[in-house]
């Protein structure tokens, strides 16, 4: 097991800490196993942590908790017992998130391959997230996550002009307009013409959003292919993100669901179920489906992997 060094000051409970790397089409994560919630969780932990040239370096931190060990944890489990472990998860700035697709298939890959948790073939895991419980399964390209299901944060706006706000982007001349689409956690969609306009956006600072949702909000911009519908039935789009709390990242799961809903509501009737979205990490599958609640739901699927081990040297 390699032995890695976070620069933390000495009052953080760092050293010894075991740790994990894992990530999802190249969003990335640190790791740990953590069932009695003992492992630091401040936010200045968490940003020397994920601080790419000081620390271990990451987009975010998840501390695999059992869920009667958190308040949130136990209140799910009053209605979903079998929620056994409860994803604890941090932007890399140290701010809580409500969850995070990408890592959702990343943590249950942790749990597996940790041996807390199983998930033969055909069956499903249940995770508890701060937006409620998701659920796993197995898929041919990883796992598969039902998220829940998508809404309009303006709905009035969005169905009466297909847009909600305005957002400033660098490297773009003009505001563009955008639909905000809750996944459980706030994103904001920008629909560009084409992939020259998508690759010289500047990410490395937020874009504007005005109205910005209530908790900020993620923001996607997304390139729909032409034609936009292949051979296939699936429909098909590139995508690039900034997350909050973080920057521009390879990757973010609820941000290819919401990018993925927003230009099916843009492409009307007859728009398909099913999607893959491009982001620079590689591709995920989004798919919609009719959920037990009689709401629509939206499926992501995609790889996980699990690429070091360590444990954190003392300070210094």
């Amino acid at each position: 097991m390699t032995d890695y060094r976070a620069h933390a000051t000495d009052s953080r409970p760092s050293a010894g800490l075991s740790f994990t790397k894992g990530h999802g089409t190249g969003n990335d994560f640190v790791l740990t196993l953590d069932p009695d919630a003992a492992a630091p969780d401040d936010a200045a932990f968490v940003a020397s942590l994920c601080d790419r040239h000081r620390g271990i370096g990451a987009d975010g931190y998840i501390r695999a908790v059992r869920s009667s060990a958190l308040p949130e944890g136990r209140a799910l489990l009053q209605t979903e017992p079998a929620a056994e472990w409860f994803m604890d998860y941090r932007n890399a700035d140290g701010s809580v998130s409500e969850m995070c697709g990408n890592g959702v298939r990343v943590f249950a890959h942790f749990l597996l391959a940790s041996s807390v948790a199983d998930l033969p073939e055909g069956g499903e895991l249940a995770i508890a997230t701060r937006a409620g419980v998701k659920r796993v399964t197995r898929s041919h390209d990883g796992y598969a996550v039902d998220m829940g299901p998508w809404e309009f944060i303006h709905p009035e706006a969005a169905v009466a002009r297909g847009m909600d706000s305005l957002v400033e982007i660098g490297g773009l001349d003009v505001d563009r307009p955008a639909l905000s689409i809750s996944m459980g956690n706030p994103h904001t969609v920008v629909a560009l013409a084409e992939a020259a306009e998508l690759q010289r956006t500047e990410l490395h600072r937020a874009p504007g959003v005005q109205p910005v949702p209530p908790e900020g909000t993620n923001v996607e911009l997304v390139v729909p292919s032409d034609p936009l519908v292949g051979d296939d039935g699936v429909g098909r789009l590139s995508m690039r993100v900034h997350e909050r709390g973080v920057g521009e990242t390879q990757s973010c799961g609820t941000g290819a669901c919401a990018a993925a809903a927003a230009t099916r509501f843009w492409a009307g009737a007859g728009a398909p179920a099913r999607w893959q979205v491009t982001v620079p990490g590689g591709v995920v599958g989004v798919t919609f489906f009719d959920g037990p609640d009689g709401r629509e739901h939206v499926l992501l699927s995609g790889p996980a992997a699990l690429v070091a081990e360590g444990v954190l040297l003392p300070a210094g």
